[in-house]
């Protein structure tokens, strides 16, 4: 249900929220699953209209708080502690809560009782390409959202870095202008290829080219007990994943031996793992089979709707 276009970031935040809470009103509905946090005050008003109310928590927003630079740091504190609060204070008044992680359930769960996780992991299959390792070119890939804290000024600085000549298949839009032109302009850039933005078939035909994925945040508050979900798409198209070295990355990656844990603010260890890999084919290769049965065992998404159809069946219950 369309509710407009947000013009500009405060728009989205104010504006966007009240014209969701009149059109959820207007729909008058049972149940109403909210995914944003600016839309808590409107979880707040249905909760009074007697509706039942869900909130999918994505992230940890006031650990994320704390990683936004561009704030002064009194700020960053003071508005950490404030929405903590009020999220505290929500969310103990509504239904349920859907986390994204382990990590985000625990949080949640000591403010609502009814809270699960259901991990965002790929469909087996979907991104799995079917061509023979030895056809893959010297490619690696990231795929995403690009920015400063998702570490792409260290790794296109790796890309000058490394002595195998690989190059790096850029997927996704940059966030910050300045950030894009300064990447531009360094050595590392004759390296990449510049794709763009890419359906899912256009994602599974890069990851099919690439001999490695890429996943090197940098270690922030709200990075490092995340899950990525490129993670593990990288894991499900048979890519060995280049990774930061957060304990919780290095368990799923190095527990399943499946990539490399990098220090992700040090380009020349990201070169380092980019040749490893890519200059050992029967390391990769094994890698990338390893990856893809650990998403076939574990981290998929049938088990997690299992879950997902659970948490509604004994909400509808109560």
């Amino acid at each position: 249900m369309d509710v407009g276009r947000s013009k500009g970031r405060w728009d989205r935040i104010f504006r966007a929220t009240k014209r969701v809470r009149d059109r959820a009103i207007e729909l008058d509905k049972d149940v109403y699953h909210l995914h944003d946090p600016e839309l808590l005050p409107v979880a707040r008003v249905l909760k009074k209209h007697g509706k039942k109310v869900v909130f999918d928590a994505h992230e940890d927003v006031p650990k994320q708080l704390l990683g936004k630079h561009y704030l002064r740091p009194a700020v960053r504190k003071l508005l950490s502690v404030v929405i903590a609060a009020y999220e505290r204070y929500v969310c103990a008044r509504l239904d349920g809560i859907v986390a994204a992680t382990p990590n985000i359930r625990d949080k949640f769960r000591r403010i609502n009782r009814n809270t699960v996780d259901i991990n965002n992991f790929p469909l087996v299959g979907e991104l799995e390409g079917f061509i023979s390792w030895e056809a893959k070119g010297d490619e690696v890939c990231y795929v995403g959202s690009i920015a400063s804290i998702r570490g792409v000024k260290e790794l296109i600085a790796s890309m000058a870095l490394t002595q195998t000549g690989t190059r790096l298949n850029l997927v996704g839009v940059f966030a910050e202008p300045l950030v894009e032109a300064e990447v531009r302009a360094s050595p590392g850039w004759e390296r990449v290829n510049a794709l763009g933005t890419k359906d899912r078939p256009g994602v599974r035909d890069v990851l099919t080219r690439s001999k490695a994925g890429i996943v090197t945040f940098y270690p922030l508050p709200n990075h490092v007990d995340a899950q990525p979900n490129k993670m593990f798409e990288y894991m499900s198209a048979g890519v060995p994943v280049i990774a930061s070295q957060f304990p919780l990355w290095r368990e799923i990656v190095e527990g399943n031996d499946c990539g490399v844990c990098v220090d992700p603010l040090d380009p020349a260890a990201i070169a380092a793992a980019i040749d490893r890999i890519v200059g050992d084919p029967a390391l990769a290769k094994r890698m990338g089979a390893n990856g893809r049965q650990a998403v076939e065992d574990r981290y998929n998404w049938a088990a997690e709707e299992l879950k997902l159809l659970d948490f509604y069946r004994h909400l509808e219950a109560g």
